[in-house]
């Protein structure tokens, strides 16, 4: 029997999860298969450590082969794609970042991922990445999965 090689399809790069003593720094790869949430640092909230952490990693995430993505650490997500139901980009303003939220449905075998979903920021002068989001819309292997990029309303603010 002949498996075929998991290709990437896209990487959604410098993103943030804001904790409530922490910003973590997080890294996307989407591909034919499954959709993969890259854990590459945290920042506290001190003033003082608060500088952004996850370059070291973000290299380690691109020189590592997609099947050694998810054991780089521990807190890494690794969704399949049938579990996957939304991508949703908003994009951000001059005073808001843009926001990147990913829902899918819990793991029925309690596994390491979290419950509903993830929501993620644009890092400070990140590329939106609303064309990369857009595309997913006509990817094949995505077809069923809602993705979706959205304007806020006042996009002055």
């Amino acid at each position: 029997m002949m498996t075929t090689a998991e290709e990437p399809i896209a990487r959604l790069m410098r993103w943030i999860r804001q904790r409530p003593n922490s910003i973590e720094f997080w890294e996307l790869v989407i591909t034919d298969e499954r959709l993969l949430c890259c854990f590459v640092g945290e920042s506290y909230r001190s003033m003082l450590l608060r500088a952004d952490t996850g370059e070291r990693d973000r290299a380690l995430v691109d020189d590592s082969a997609l099947g050694e993505l998810e054991t780089l650490d521990e807190r890494n997500v690794s969704v399949p794609l049938e579990a996957l139901e939304s991508i949703r980009l908003v994009d951000g303003t001059r005073l808001r970042r843009a926001a990147l939220e990913i829902e899918w449905t819990d793991d029925p075998e309690g596994g390491s991922r979290p419950e509903g979903g993830l929501e993620l920021y644009a890092a400070r002068g990140a590329d939106p990445q609303r064309e990369r989001v857009a595309a997913l819309a006509d990817e094949p292997a995505l077809e069923g999965i809602d993705v979706a990029v959205e304007s806020r309303r006042l996009p002055f603010l």
